[in-house]
This record gives C-alpha cells, sequence and structure tokens, in this order.
C-alpha cells in the first residue's frame, strides 16, 4: 500500500509540473506598443557665402608658458634608460618634466640672469615637490645654475609654434 501512495503521488506531481509548463507555455511575451512616428521638416540649407580670394588664416594659439623653480640632476643618472627610452646623458640638452609630450623641444629662461636654453624633454619629473623642470647638467651650465642648483624659471613650449 505505501508503495501505490507513493507511486500515485510521483504520478500527481509529474501532473502537476505538465499542467505548470503548458500553462506557462501559452502566455505570450507583451509586445511594447510604438509610438507613432513624428515627422520633422528640416530646415532650409544655408545661403552660400561668397568665396573670397583672400584666406582668412586664424592667428596661432599662444606658446603654453610655465614658471616655476627649476633644479638639475646627472652624475649617478648617467647611462640610466629614461621615460623616452633613451640613455640619460648629462652633456646632452635635455630635461624631465611631469607633462610636456616626450620628445619635444621646450626653452627654459633663467629668471634670475635672463640666460636661456632649449632642451628635449626625454624623461618624467622632477618628484620634488614645488619644482616644475629637472635639467640635464649641460643644460644647467647653460643657464648658469649649476652651482646654485635651483632657480627660477619659465618654460616655453617651442613645439606649439613650429609650423
Amino acid at each position: 500500500m505505501v508503495r501505490h501512495n507513493a507511486a500515485s503521488m510521483c504520478l500527481l506531481g509529474v501532473i502537476a509540473a505538465d499542467a505548470l509548463l503548458i500553462g506557462a507555455a501559452g502566455l505570450r511575451p507583451k509586445i511594447p506598443m510604438r509610438s507613432p512616428i513624428t515627422v520633422v521638416p528640416l530646415a532650409p540649407p544655408p545661403a552660400a557665402t561668397p568665396v573670397s580670394d583672400v584666406a582668412v588664416v586664424p592667428p596661432p594659439p599662444p606658446k603654453p608658458k610655465q614658471t616655476g623653480v627649476a633644479s638639475w640632476y646627472g652624475g649617478e643618472w648617467q647611462g640610466r634608460v629614461t621615460a623616452s627610452g633613451l640613455p640619460f646623458d648629462d652633456t646632452q640638452l635635455t630635461a624631465a618634466h611631469r607633462t610636456l609630450p616626450l620628445n619635444s623641444r621646450v626653452k627654459v629662461t633663467n629668471l634670475r640672469n635672463g640666460r636661456s636654453v632649449e632642451v628635449t624633454i626625454i624623461d618624467r619629473g622632477p618628484y620634488i615637490h614645488g619644482r616644475v623642470i629637472d635639467l640635464s647638467e649641460a643644460a644647467a651650465e647653460k643657464l648658469g645654475m649649476v652651482k646654485r642648483g635651483v632657480t627660477r624659471v619659465k618654460i616655453e613650449n617651442e613645439d606649439e609654434n613650429a609650423s
């Protein structure tokens, strides 16, 4: 008798599952209502402007400038690979800057004595708070700041207007 009750309960479970599946199969997914298409007229084309014989050239953008404290590095950095992939050479006119594009040229002017030098940005830095550029020893010599170690400078991006 126990087997008969278990079998009938199993059969009832199968029938209930079939009824549930058949009922669910009859349901269709709801199709979203489409809104009517709105026609927007196009604006009339703008009137043709007369062509002039003289080309108007916009003025070049101003050179980005930055002022701050410069320092120099060399010695122990000699021969190490820089962020640009080039080995550092303190006899070259190069520099490290945090944001200027690598291999860009900038003019650095010592604000204490007015001397200037053009350097190529090949590395990232300086990593000392308050400094804006690290120069190679050769560049620092051109600016007359080797003995002092640091000086206030103005940096002008030479690549911006070179066209």
